[in-house]
Order: structure tokens, then C-alpha cells, then sequence
């Protein structure tokens, strides 16, 4: 038997690899809304071209950024940890769409393809006016632009049932497995499309036809947040733009947040984090717009964290909601998942109250947690693998 930890310093970075999850956000709009600005400022990059005319982003830009997270910093402090190693998020800067963009109009194809690969999909909408930043449309409109996109995403999705469902005729005969739960899948979402509804929300009550909605890759049964990118004036109170923008969305269940990518962008300017936080500050921000799309993502992506921490690091580890022992194991290598015996866990609040491990296993808040363990947010792990 040996712990998990130890092996886990080993194997490095190639090691978590082994077991991922998806958990990137494309970040999306009309073209000239902000979105390489935001993607700028949020990820504290240059890495997004940020240009006065259309389509300036062609590839997507990708980049990973660190979940703030208090609590690996405090059990850090705490054992006296060499490194602090926050778990992270995926950002991607697609390219904007225009109307016909699910005809191929613009940047049509690539862009929804791009989206097809993110997890959570990010709006960004245009809530401030500029005479020198061009709009494709020629005024401002938020809600129309939130329109234009929504619609043709859903142009787009009704496409790929039809196709599906047009191929699906061809094989009546055929007995391959997971025909027929296609077939039950896409005959009750083809109405929807055709009726402009959102498919984000969908369950299906037999597992193989959620398995079967899952593999389309639809864009409208993403998870999606709502970013609205107002001038630096209106960073902290928003404006008439996004509050429409917010009531809409709200209605619908989703998530609307108000962010301003120009205020963010200067503030990321500054080296250390001190001063960006005053530069904020005066803009009437207590946090950065960075901290609260990456909290919109974890919830809706159903993240919670786990911890390891010991003398050379500490290190936050993100997993699905709901994830076994074994299967938090196997993020840090596949091995773990495969050669479980049990993890010794506490909660990270306990941990605190008890001031170190050695205490807190004096103190009997340590727990030998078995195969059928529900991991807890905030669980901080030692997992126990054999040879």
C-alpha cells in the first residue's frame, strides 16, 4: 500500500491529464461587443487582438487562469506548504458571429464549431455606446444582438437534427445499438427547436437517451452566463441596457452579470495585486470581474474543490458534484482510481479549527472514508492506492 499523495508529486502535470473533465467557457458575442478586451482583462493576457473592425479574432485564443481560492492559501499558510497550486479554468476567445452565421455567413462555420467544444458557453453583449468602436449591426441594441446569436444557434441545432434525422431513415433496418434512443431523442427536440426553445435545462428519464442528447454536442443545450460589458462609469451601477439584459435572462433561470472589460483590462495593467484591486476600488468594485465569471462557471460546470497539502505544496483539485473517493483520486492520476483502498479526509472548516493535521488527527476529526464516499466541497484528502 502506498499514499497517494507521494506518487501524485511524481507524476507531475502528465499525471492529472490522465483523468479530465471538460470545463472550458468560450466567451461569445457580435463582433466589436468587447469580447477580446474581456478575454484580455479576465485572463490577464494579451493574448486576444483587440481591433476596431470585425472578425480581428479568427483561431480562438486559449487560456488557462486560476480559481481564486482562499482556502488553499489558508491550508498552506497552515502546514507551511514550499507551493501553492490553484486548480484552473479554461477560457477561449471565439471568434464573433454575424446574422447567417448558421449559413456560413461571416465566420460562421468555424465559430460553431468552436462552440460545440466548450463547456459553458459566455455571452458577452454590448452595453455602453462609443462613436469610435463600430458596431456590425450600426447602433447598440443588446437584446436584438442576444437575439441574433441565440437564434442562430438554434438555426444551427435544428440543422444537425434534421440531418440526423434525415440519416436515421436510411438506417430503419439496422440494428445498431442506440438506434432507437436516438430516434426517441431527436423526435422530441425537433419541436422544441422549431418552437425556439432552449434545450439547456433538458433531462431525459432513461439513461441511454441522455447518453445519446449528450453526443450531439447541441449548442443550445449548453450551459450558458450573460455578460454584460459596460463602460468604465457604469461598472458598479450598470446601466438602462443591462437591466433589460438582466430581466430577460433572470426570467429564464439563467445567470447576468455586469462587468466592464475596459476597467478590468487597465486594472490588469498593474503588477501586483494590491494595486489592481485599488485601481478597481475606485471604480466602485469590491472584486474582479475575473472572480465572479469564474464562480458563475463553477456552478454551472457543477465543480466543487478538494484539497491535498503537505510540506512541498498545496494544491486545490476541481471535481464534478456528486464524485466518489476513488473518482477524486483518479484526477490526480488514473492509477488512483483503479488501485483505491480509502482515503483519510477532513473538512477543510475542521482542519482550521484544529490548527494543523497532526492536531486535527489528535482531535479524531480524521475520517478513513471507503470506496462509496461521497467527496464534500472543501474535502481536504490523503488517499491510501495499492501497488
Amino acid at each position: 500500500m502506498m499514499q497517494a499523495i507521494g506518487i501524485a508529486k511524481s507524476v507531475g502535470i502528465k499525471a492529472v491529464q490522465c483523468r479530465s473533465f471538460h470545463r472550458s467557457v468560450g466567451i461569445v458575442g457580435m463582433p466589436n461587443v468587447g469580447k477580446s478586451t474581456l478575454f484580455n482583462a479576465l485572463t490577464r493576457t494579451e493574448q486576444a487582438q483587440a481591433a476596431n473592425y470585425p472578425f480581428c479574432t479568427i483561431d480562438p485564443n486559449v487560456a488557462r487562469v486560476g480559481v481564486p481560492d482562499p482556502r488553499v492559501h489558508a491550508l498552506a499558510k497552515m502546514e507551511n506548504s514550499q507551493k501553492v497550486i490553484e486548480t484552473q479554468l479554461e477560457f477561449v476567445d471565439i471568434a464573433g458571429l454575424v446574422r447567417g452565421a448558421s449559413k456560413g455567413e461571416g465566420l460562421g462555420n468555424k465559430f460553431l464549431d468552436n462552440i460545440r467544444q466548450v463547456a459553458v458557453i459566455a455571452h458577452v453583449v454590448r452595453c455602453f455606446e462609443d462613436v469610435n468602436i463600430l458596431h456590425v449591426e450600426e447602433t447598440v441594441d443588446p437584446l436584438r444582438d442576444l437575439d441574433t446569436i441565440r437564434t442562430e444557434l438554434l438555426l444551427a441545432d435544428l440543422q444537425t437534427v434534421e440531418r440526423r434525422l434525415e440519416g436515421l431513415k436510411k438506417k430503419k433496418k439496422s440494428n445498431e445499438p442506440g438506434l432507437h434512443s436516438l430516434q426517441e431523442v431527436l423526435n422530441r427536440i425537433l419541436p422544441m427547436l422549431e418552437e425556439g426553445q432552449q434545450l439547456s435545462n433538458l433531462t431525459f428519464d432513461f439513461p441511454e437517451e441522455q447518453v445519446q442528447f449528450d453526443r450531439l454536442q447541441l449548442l443550445t443545450a449548453k450551459k450558458a452566463l450573460y455578460l454584460c460589458n459596460v463602460s468604465e462609469d457604469d461598472a458598479a451601477t450598470g446601466n438602462e441596457m443591462t437591466e433589460a439584459v438582466r430581466k430577460q435572462v433572470e426570467a429564464e433561470g439563467s445567470v447576468c452579470l455586469t462587468v466592464s472589460g475596459a476597467l478590468e483590462e487597465a486594472a490588469s495593467a498593474f503588477e501586483d495585486e494590491e494595486s489592481q484591486m485599488e485601481y478597481l476600488q475606485c471604480g466602485g468594485l469590491e472584486e474582479t470581474g475575473l472572480t465572479r465569471v469564474i464562480r458563475a462557471s463553477q456552478k454551472l460546470l457543477q465543480l466543487q474543490s478538494y484539497y491535498t497539502v503537505g510540506e512541498k505544496e498545496a494544491r486545490a483539485w476541481n471535481i464534478p458534484q456528486g464524485a466518489t473517493a476513488p473518482m477524486a483520486a483518479g484526477v490526480i492520476h488514473s492509477d488512483f482510481e483503479r488501485l483505491f483502498i480509502r482515503a483519510e479526509t477532513v473538512s477543510f472548516d475542521d482542519l482550521m479549527k484544529a490548527g494543523s493535521m497532526k492536531q486535527a488527527r489528535e482531535k479524531g476529526f480524521i475520517r478513513s472514508e471507503g470506496k462509496d464516499y461521497i467527496c464534500q466541497d472543501g474535502d481536504v484528502f490523503n488517499f491510501l492506492v495499492g501497488r
